[in-house]
């Protein structure tokens, strides 16, 4: 993970945000990136490969296919 992963604030995201993708939809004009979509789900957490923006999951996980 790079340095700048680790120290910005993560970004919470739950069941109602799957699919998740990054950039997201209210991300500054500057922030703006080729759009990836990210498996949140896995481990709990996913790095963005493109802005280092760190997402974290919280809440219950989905039942069922998301």
């Amino acid at each position: 993970m790079s340095q700048t992963a680790q120290t910005r604030p993560a970004v919470e995201v739950t069941s109602q945000d799957l699919p998740l993708a990054c950039p997201r939809p209210n991300a500054p004009l500057w922030a703006q990136h080729p759009r990836v979509f990210l498996n949140v789900l896995d481990h709990g957490e996913v790095v963005c490969p493109y802005c280092s923006a760190r997402y974290v999951f919280t809440g219950d996980r989905p039942k069922g296919h998301h």
